[in-house]
């Protein structure tokens, strides 16, 4: 067993953005896709094994992680509070936890990168612990607000020192004596919620989250599988996710299927444009998480599941897609936990439909990698779509999309992906400022689309 060599993996922070060190990328116009391929592991799942894994008791095995910088910030944040985090020669990803309680205050800064995933569950596991952690991220992840967390997490006992804004650095003062806590959710965040649980782990007493609308599972779902004691129930119409303190989770073998919202790219790719046939192999299909496939075979999308199964714990099958002529449809707002990263590549679905797209309930994407309503719309408008919008809602008018224009990625590796997808059946080709955030979510990724038959390449 070896520890992976630090050179091999980029930290996003260290890449200031500025126009010297951009990588721009463009996308022109493509024959038929086509071929079998497999998509990097679930990232949300990828998250949380890791986590998990740290405050288990044993060793957590866990095969096909996503091995993006995302991923592996949180790797060496889980390492740095004092977990065993290692990579075999196989591929295989090795933590040895410390037990509920048995995190520790980490010598240097915790730097999340660009993931506001990784920064908020960690604050959540470690609020109920006396340690104390101060977290960084990179210029993108400093801008998004902190406050949606801190504030239920103070409830527990812990004391937050932020930058103005409620944004990062953060210093984190865990609680000596933390108290359990019942919080509603005023807005549908899973991660939220899963802080918010995660506190629970190690705190006396029922840690309760109350749930009007149901957002991604994936935490209730796997703390279970680790021994956690959770129950979820349903009363007057939001679920009750209950959590008792003070279980001790037990390691487990996790196998990571491959993450869907990766998926969403090759799959729309495949759809507007022409001839093409893929097969996407090994796709995780939470029901939280199958709002877009929902969405866009409403609009005509050839999209058939093959070989259905169960890997850890969750719904898996291939996605088998074909070239579609879509048709506009209205996107209903309580679908939107279900899809919120795939909103960009759905509204370039959407310029390539006949008719009007309408996505409500998007208040969400004002608070991303970064204003993701304000800069897809702007992405699209410079490529020659028609589109209005409102501080919760986007219509797009499809058609087809001229191409020719610039997007300003603003260090968003959704955006990037979401627009090179865009050149593959656009008239003039496609440009997006910057593509190395790309590498946060799905590394590998221009190679793959390549190998399909795209053709993206340096601009």
């Amino acid at each position: 067993m070896y520890e992976v060599p630090q050179f091999q993996f980029r930290t996003v922070s260290s890449m200031p953005h500025d126009a010297e060190k951009a990588a721009p990328l463009l996308s022109r116009k493509a024959g038929p896709l086509k071929g079998r391929i497999r998509v990097p592991g679930d990232k949300s799942m990828s998250h949380r094994a890791l986590m998990f894994g740290a405050v288990a008791r044993g060793e957590t095995v866990i095969e096909g992680l996503l091995e993006a910088e995302d991923v592996v910030n949180t790797g060496k944040a889980m390492k740095a509070l004092g977990a065993t985090v290692d990579r075999d020669g196989s591929g295989r990803w090795h933590v040895k936890g410390v037990g509920i309680g048995g995190l520790s205050s980490p010598r240097a800064d915790l730097d999340f990168g660009n993931s506001g995933t990784g920064v908020r569950l960690a604050m959540g596991l470690m609020a109920s612990t006396p340690l104390v952690a101060r977290c960084v991220g990179d210029a993108s992840l400093s801008r998004r607000p902190m406050g949606r967390v801190t504030r239920p997490l103070a409830q527990f006992g812990t004391r937050f020192e932020t930058a103005e804004g409620d944004r990062l650095p953060l210093t984190l003062h865990g609680a000596k004596n933390p108290v359990p806590v019942t919080y509603t959710l005023p807005v549908a965040s899973a991660q939220v919620k899963s802080a918010v649980l995660l506190a629970g782990l190690n705190t006396p007493g029922v840690t309760t989250v109350i749930e009007p609308v149901p957002t991604r599972d994936h935490t209730e779902r796997m703390l279970t599988s680790f021994g956690a004691s959770i129950s979820v129930t349903e009363k007057d119409g939001a679920r009750h996710i209950a959590i008792e303190g003070r279980h001790e989770l037990k390691a487990q073998h996790i196998d990571v299927p491959g993450d869907p919202s990766s998926a969403a790219f090759p799959m729309v790719a495949a759809l507007i444009t022409e001839g093409s046939d893929i097969v996407i192999e090994n796709i995780m299909l939470n029901p939280t998480r199958t709002g877009l496939i929902q969405t866009l075979q409403e609009m005509g999308a050839d999209i058939v599941l093959e070989n259905r199964r169960q890997a850890g714990g969750e719904d898996v099958a291939d996605l088998h897609v074909r070239h579609s002529r879509l048709k506009g449809v209205r996107v209903p707002q309580e679908r939107a936990p279900s899809m919120i990263d795939e909103y960009p590549i759905l509204a370039v679905a959407a310029s390539y439909a006949e008719g009007t797209t309408r996505m409500e309930g998007l208040e969400e994407l004002r608070v991303k990698e970064s204003d993701r309503l304000a800069a897809v719309e702007s992405g699209l408008q410079v490529n020659g779509i028609i589109t209005h919008s409102g501080r919760d809602w986007l219509e797009v008018h499809g058609g087809g999309a001229p191409g020719g224009g610039t997007v300003v990625t603003h260090m968003d590796h959704r955006i990037a992906m979401s627009f090179l997808v865009m050149g593959l059946a656009s008239r003039i080709h496609t440009t997006v400022d910057d593509s190395r955030f790309i590498a946060t979510s799905f590394p590998g990724f221009t190679e793959l689309m390549n190998g399909l038959g795209a053709r993206m390449q340096p601009a």
